[in-house]
């Protein structure tokens, strides 16, 4: 063999070792939420799900919007399986309403994706009062996951993946001045938020697993990924740095959401894991297996983030054993 066909063929084993969405299993007969559906990684996400069979349900703060991606994804794919929620989660009585409604229409959930995020507004407060990212990306769902673990303990194979990002590594949970009333920088309470989230995936795991709950509960990231999270910021420095100056560099809506589809979808896939992508600074790529930051794993934070999220959400995690 000579050198060209042999470095032919490693390219071609690489390529084939990459895991694509081409690569998710059958998806037939499996539930899954989605939030956050109606555009970006969300949108992509439910996509490629819906193309595999599964039936997807779309968590949406817009119904319109909602139905308008129902629309794009089934002219495509006509047999595909959607339905479309309203959910604001920022809102904690619109998470609970919502809860209610899903139970009465579903007996079981597979899977849920959480999704959907806010980044860098300017301070806003949630009707509860609570800084508005970490209400919509964190306490959200936080809640979601606590009224809906009934449902996905009765489902198979049950898993929650939830989104964090690289951002993560940044963070602080500011516990003395949570929703920014003393100060706000609107990046550093988007990164609390991004913290929040590790935080949360890393102990539901661990608590799930003391439990012996048949949930698996994953984290993954986007990296870099070309999202209206970034070009529709209405804090002009960040839509500029993010969805201009860097633009060229991130990836598309596709790419990104190979992560949390891996995490959802892929066998082997273990509690407490955290999936990013495979290529430089985890910015682009294939999904892989990622370093969580130690500081959401400290037990301490863990423990003070968990109470405090039962307390201003008044949602406790009722965790069964496995039969």
């Amino acid at each position: 063999m000579t050198p060209n066909a042999t470095w032919g063929s490693l390219c071609r084993m690489s390529n084939q070792q990459r895991w694509t969405a081409e690569r998710i299993p059958d998806q037939s007969k499996r539930v899954v939420l989605v939030t956050g559906a109606n555009s970006g990684l969300g949108l992509a996400t439910t996509r490629a799900l819906a193309r595999k069979g599964a039936h997807v349900i779309l968590a949406v703060r817009d119904e319109a919007k909602g139905r308008r991606a129902v629309a794009e994804i089934t002219a495509e794919y006509p047999a595909a399986q959607l339905e479309v929620r309203q959910l604001d989660l920022a809102d904690l009585e619109s998470v609970r309403a919502f809860s209610g409604q899903l139970h009465a229409d579903h007996a079981h959930l597979d899977v849920l994706i959480n999704n959907a995020g806010l980044m860098a507004p300017p301070r806003t407060l949630s009707p509860q009062g609570h800084e508005v990212q970490f209400a919509a990306n964190h306490l959200g769902h936080f809640a979601l996951t606590g009224l809906l673990l009934d449902l996905l303990e009765a489902g198979d194979n049950p898993r929650v993946v939830t989104v964090s990002s690289p951002n993560h590594r940044q963070g602080t949970i500011f516990f003395d001045d949570l929703s920014g009333e003393r100060k706000y920088s609107p990046m550093g309470y988007y990164n609390q938020s991004k913290l929040a989230n590790a935080v949360f995936g890393w102990e539901l795991h661990k608590r799930l697993t003391a439990a012996g709950s048949p949930v698996r509960s994953v984290l993954a990231h986007p990296g870099y990924t070309s999202t209206n999270l970034q070009t529709s910021s209405p804090v002009g420095m960040v839509k500029f740095l993010f969805g201009r100056l860097l633009l060229p560099l991130a990836q598309s809506p596709d790419q990104g959401a190979l992560s949390q589809l891996y995490a959802a979808t892929a066998p082997g896939v273990e509690g407490g894991q955290f999936i990013g992508p495979d290529g430089m600074a985890e910015l682009r790529g294939a999904p892989k297996r990622v370093a969580l930051a130690e500081r959401a794993s400290d037990a301490e934070t863990c423990r003070r983030l968990w109470e405090l999220s039962e307390e201003l959400s008044d949602v406790r995690f009722a965790f069964s054993a496995a039969a």
